[in-house]
């Protein structure tokens, strides 16, 4: 049990907190080079690519290959990452997601509200699910930093508030930031989505294979005018979670196996197929689902990550005013994050608590829960995702909510890592 559900998880943060360092640097960097060459960082973004497949031909930037093609993949991630928790991690009980799917309700609502309320009628309402979500890179990177003082039962409650922040910005962007829909290519996208499940109950192993379906109902969504980059999430909850064989039955085979090639004599070579066997049957041990989080996550989180970082949180501060920070679309993603996150995770936390329905987590006290509901308003990835969503043909919009998302961020990061430093330190017994 240990080695199935622990270690997957400790891997995972442990990965996660390197990523925050490094989307840290990429997003340092993208200020300086927007505010010292904004020319250069443009032009290198905006440089044309084309493709061309047959008589078929797509033309597109090198920004829009990062954020619709590379994010496909990282919500890729993301899906298999929220099928492994429900199915065997974190999430796998109704006891167990409660309290974490209460406290990202009230996480993902407030927000929203606080939004809302700032910029209603006025040209940016339509950013209102920019607050929504937590960065769980940036998060569990500064609970990195605090080992000692946060108990581990919130470093996990922290990441499974944040997979189910992820649900909810997932929901979001495919249901409020997609364009006029196609009911061919919903029809067809239905389609690929029923061989995808087909797959799955076929237990198909082969990467390849997904791959191939996943770049068709990317293509199926993108001209339905849903947000192609759902094609991953869908394709994510699609791959088996469960090893095919039982754990104990593969063992007994491998030593079978081992217990044989210990008895031939020393001086014989073994061949490359007794090896082989071998790998096949540690194979079986692993669900794909884990087989391509293990192989893809490192490519996510220390490559297309700090990619959509550099390309997206770039903004010229130069002609920052206090009017430009007044503006309710900077104020709303600011507030969302900083005040409207803490609050909302916090209060329906506190609510959960006090009626029973879940207990408190272990060794954790009331001024640590806050402290980790504060940094759980660090909004980086899929709040500028959604930023660049909400506002397509208006950069002075998006500049201001990239400004309002930095802010909100560095104020819940700061602030969070203060009020968790001045706690005791956590009881490690």
């Amino acid at each position: 049990m240990f080695e199935t559900v622990v270690r997957p998880l400790q891997a995972f943060i442990k990965t996660e907190a390197a990523s925050g360092i490094l989307l840290l640097a990429s997003a340092v960097l993208a200020l300086s080079w927007a505010n010292l060459q904004p020319q250069g960082y443009r032009e290198v973004f905006e440089v044309p690519l084309t493709l061309a497949i047959g008589g078929a031909r797509a033309d597109f930037s090198v920004q829009q290959l990062i954020n619709d093609g590379l994010m496909a993949i990282f919500f890729f991630v993301v899906g298999m990452e929220i099928k492994r928790e429900l199915v065997s991690g974190e999430l796998n009980s109704v006891g167990k997601a409660s309290l974490p799917a209460i406290a990202a309700m009230g996480g993902m609502v407030l927000p929203a509200l606080i939004f809302f309320a700032l910029n209603r009628g006025g040209a940016g309402a339509a950013g209102w699910g920019i607050p929504m979500a937590t960065d769980i890179a940036f998060c569990v990177g500064i609970l990195a930093l605090l080992k000692g003082r946060v108990p581990h039962a919130l470093v996990v409650f922290v990441t499974a508030l944040a997979i189910f922040d992820d649900i909810g910005g997932i929901l979001v962007i495919a249901l409020f930031y997609g364009h006029g829909l196609n009911a061919s290519a919903l029809l067809l996208a239905a389609l690929v989505l029923l061989i995808a499940f087909a797959l799955n109950r076929a237990y198909v192993v082969n990467g390849l294979v997904y791959g191939a379906v996943g770049a068709a109902l990317w293509y199926a969504l993108h001209q339905a005018g849903i947000h192609a980059t759902i094609s991953g999430v869908l394709l994510g909850l699609m791959v088996p979670a469960q090893a095919q064989r039982n754990a104990r039955e593969v063992l007994i085979e491998l030593v079978r196996h081992t217990q044989q090639l210990c008895l031939k004599p020393q001086d014989e070579e073994l061949e490359a197929a007794e090896i082989l066997a071998i790998e096949e049957k540690l194979e079986d041990l692993q669900a794909p689902c884990e087989r391509f989080i293990h192989l893809l996550h490192p490519f996510v989180a220390f490559l297309i990550m700090p990619l959509f970082a550099l390309a997206n949180s770039g903004v010229t501060l130069t002609n920052v005013s206090l009017e430009t920070l007044a503006a309710p679309v900077t104020l709303g993603a600011a507030l969302g994050l900083f005040v409207g996150k803490q609050l909302g995770i916090f209060g329906t936390t506190l609510l959960a608590l006090q009626l029973g329905i879940a207990p408190m987590p272990r060794s954790a006290t009331y001024a640590k829960l806050f402290g980790v509901c504060i940094i759980a308003g660090i909004g980086f990835t899929v709040a500028l995702f959604i930023a660049a969503l909400a506002y397509p043909a208006s950069p002075a919009l998006l500049a201001q909510a990239k400004i309002g998302i930095l802010l909100g961020s560095l104020l819940a990061g700061v602030v969070g890592f203060v009020v968790l430093r001045l706690t005791p330190s956590a009881d490690r017994r």
